[in-house]
């Protein structure tokens, strides 16, 4: 009467092989393409009597290779193991692109971009400058004139601002022409309109800033004509100011609502606008909803 062979304890089982590798005669991956592992057990015989052979380079080379591998992917394992964001990643990055996109449909790609750029840049502006009215004009040179790479840091602030401007114009005006903003994604492009006024409220706040003659005459102009609206323009105005009057209050106002209320906002306006192109996909140019059109017309 034969026994029952005893199942194999999970820890002596082979691995598997991996993806690319060919697997050996005695179920081992080799990723070399050997066909024979020399087993370098004590006693056993290799060829050079009984003594276990050397590794190749080639060899260490390759499993050290495999081993780097495995670092990335067993950290991402751990992360997605915990957080459970494998899932909305697919749906974020991995979405059907309908046929004929071209450069026009990154233009809401370059406007994030450019505020990341705006957010990245204010930080480092923003641990040098001091809201005070005697004080922000001696901040402003001193970035400028005296830190290391001061100059630079505040002219991709300043220009980016307006790259930001144009590129939101630009990217508001392709949707509108696309036909993008029809059902279902009206939400969308009222999302969008938004964002676009908190952009023109953010360099209307952060224009006043520097607080030179031509920031401070500017703004007076500006919350001036917000003021002349019906109903909530006097306000409106007169949460601006900090008062009936532009004072050092103002000035620190500004400030909060460039560096905190405003960014806040469009972050998660930003994430919303995402998550429903994302939800409801990319719209295809008009064409060739024409040229579709005019196909299903001529089969009829």
């Amino acid at each position: 009467m034969k026994l029952p062979i005893p199942p194999i304890p999970n820890a002596l089982k082979p691995k598997p092989a991996r993806p690319g590798s060919r697997p050996s005669s005695n179920g081992h991956a080799n990723g070399n393409g050997n066909s024979k592992l020399q087993d370098l057990r004590p006693g056993s015989s290799d060829g050079n009597g009984g003594r276990p052979s050397k590794g190749k380079p080639g060899l260490d080379r390759q499993k050290l290779k495999e081993q780097a591998l495995e670092v990335p992917i067993g950290a991402a394992g751990w992360l997605d193991e915990r957080s459970g964001i494998s899932p909305f990643a697919r749906g974020m990055l991995y979405r059907k692109v309908p046929r004929g996109t071209n450069w026009w449909y990154t233009l809401g790609s370059a406007t994030m971009f450019a505020f990341v750029s705006q957010a990245v840049t204010g930080v480092f502006l923003a641990m040098y400058y001091n809201p005070a009215p005697s004080e922000a004009y001696e901040s402003i040179s001193h970035i400028t004139n005296d830190l290391f790479l001061g100059e630079f840091v505040r002219g991709m602030h300043k220009w980016g601002a307006t790259v930001m401007i144009i590129l939101i114009f630009l990217h508001m005006a392709r949707t509108f022409f696309f036909g993008a903003y029809k059902y279902p994604r009206e939400l969308n492009w009222v999302i969008g309109v938004v964002l676009l006024v908190l952009t023109l409220a953010m360099g209307l706040t952060g224009y006043l800033l520097p607080f030179d003659q031509r920031g401070f005459w500017a703004t007076v102009v500006a919350v001036n004509i917000n003021a002349s609206g019906p109903v909530m323009g006097p306000y409106l105005a007169d949460f601006l100011r900090g008062g009936s009057e532009f004072t050092a209050t103002t000035l620190s106002r500004f400030y909060a609502i460039h560096m905190l209320l405003i960014p806040g906002l469009i972050a998660a306006l930003i994430g919303a606008h995402l998550y429903l192109v994302a939800k409801l996909g990319t719209t295809a140019p008009p064409w060739l909803k024409a040229e579709k059109k005019s196909l299903s017309q001529e089969k009829i």
